[in-house]
């Protein structure tokens, strides 16, 4: 019998993977030696998730913009002031969680003590307490984090962007909702999501670490079992048809900056892709802005000679299932002039062969170095996991595409009626 190599062992790599009966997955990841053992409990719901069908229900649910995000800070509350951070500190350990688009993850780093911790992590993830009154007391301090971020030139450049971009996709909206939205939020709102999308059918656990996968897998499952929780629906998640135009082509704002921001995006309309055909698509894209815009580039060189912009000034692409989109910004003394040298030479600024091979080289060679980062392994592990997509497919999936498909995707995707613009403007009239 042919023994056909995993793409796990093309990187030399072997996670070590099982499913419960509950449906929660669980990817244990031995690395011999190192120190550092990190995890992450996560689940397929985010921030664009507001509309959809409850397991067991006929009706429509619709709940309020952030709430994804708010969910995620209650879950480290727990009864008789119970906290989950100190606990952690007890065991020398962090955590933190975030909440995205698509996701929401709860982590844990550590270098002792693994079993507690992941005992810990289990239990702030899988015990939810909302009350009327902690409840009312977390608006006040998301509330204040909304207007931090309403005073952040970055964060109003990018989120101007978005709703240029976007006439009625939730990834229009700020994560963490409004002001207004938070206000309306019950705690029966919170148990209703909580439920419906912190199910373990929707959710994975990834650990990596010098580890026993077996142990720590009999240690995961043991714990599911007390849990004794019936099978679960299928989410149906609701999202509006989206329209192929973009909702405004300019936006600008004054803030206090010394210096104007400026960013331009172009909207996706290739929309619905999962797996392979989704990291395939990501990955071209990707690959081209960094032939056009890379810091070796050399229309980069060219604008950062001219002085229209510094080093910071990136461009990338971000995708999902329901969503994609490229965006490209940073400080510039003229936006006028950047922009339109930029519209001049994007769709016309040779793609070489040669740099293109250098590029998927190097590329793959980020890949590899990611496995010794165990914080931005877990990070490309679930984001590529809700997606449908196996994170060791990248190397084959980038050594297959050729630089003829960065062409065609690069006229396919910059078009002028997907490209939107935002800029931060300073106090000053005189620029």
């Amino acid at each position: 019998m042919t023994h056909r190599t995993s793409p796990w062992e093309l990187i030399g790599e072997m996670p070590v993977r099982e499913t419960l009966e509950s449906g929660l997955e669980i990817v244990v990841l031995p690395k011999p030696g190192l120190k550092r053992t990190y995890a992450t409990y996560a689940t397929h719901y985010g921030s664009i998730d507001s509309h959809f069908r409850p397991d067991g229900s006929d009706a429509v649910v619709d709940v309020p913009d952030g709430i994804a995000h708010f969910l995620e800070h209650k879950m480290y509350e727990k009864p008789q002031g119970h906290d989950v951070f100190e606990r952690f500190a007890e065991l020398g350990a962090y955590t933190n969680a975030y909440t995205e688009y698509t996701s929401t993850t709860f982590l844990f780093s550590a270098t002792s003590a693994v079993g507690e911790c992941i005992d810990t992590l289990l239990r702030l993830v899988e015990e939810p307490y909302f009350t009327h009154d902690n409840v009312e007391k977390e608006k006040g301090i998301i509330e204040q984090e909304i207007r931090m971020y309403l005073d952040m030139p970055g964060e109003r450049l990018r989120s101007n962007l978005m709703h240029a971009l976007y006439q009625k996709n939730p990834v229009r909206l700020d994560i963490a909702g409004t002001v207004e939205s938070i206000r309306t939020i019950t705690p029966d709102d919170l148990y209703v999501c909580y439920r419906t999308f912190y199910h373990p059918s929707n959710m994975v656990i990834f650990l990596a670490g010098d580890v026993n996968p077996d142990a720590v897998i009999g240690q995961i499952a043991d714990h599911e079992r007390t849990r004794q929780l019936a099978p679960h629906a299928a989410i149906e998640r609701i999202y509006p048809q989206e329209p192929a135009a973009v909702a405004q082509k300019r936006v600008e704002q004054r803030m206090p900056v010394a210096t104007p921001l400026w960013m331009m995006g172009y909207k996706d309309d290739r929309v619905g892709l999962v797996g392979r055909d989704l990291l395939r698509r990501d990955l071209t894209i990707s690959l081209m802005w960094s032939l056009l815009l890379g810091p070796s580039a050399p229309l980069f060189n060219d604008l950062y000679e001219e002085g229209l912009i510094n080093e910071r000034f990136s461009a990338h692409y971000s995708s999902a299932t329901t969503y994609g989109l490229s965006q490209m910004g940073g400080e510039t003394p003229d936006p006028e002039r950047l922009e339109a040298v930029l519209l001049q030479r994007l769709g016309s600024e040779p793609l070489l062969p040669r740099s293109f091979e250098r590029l998927k080289r190097k590329e793959i060679g980020e890949f590899v170095a990611l496995f010794e980062n165990l914080e931005e392994l877990a990070f490309a592990f679930t984001a590529f996991h809700f997606r449908g997509i196996d994170l060791a497919d990248v190397p084959a999936v980038l050594e297959d595409i050729s630089l003829a498909e960065v062409e065609q995707l690069r006229q396919e995707h910059l078009r002028d009626s997907m490209r939107a613009t935002s800029i931060v403007l300073p106090l000053a009239t005189n620029r």
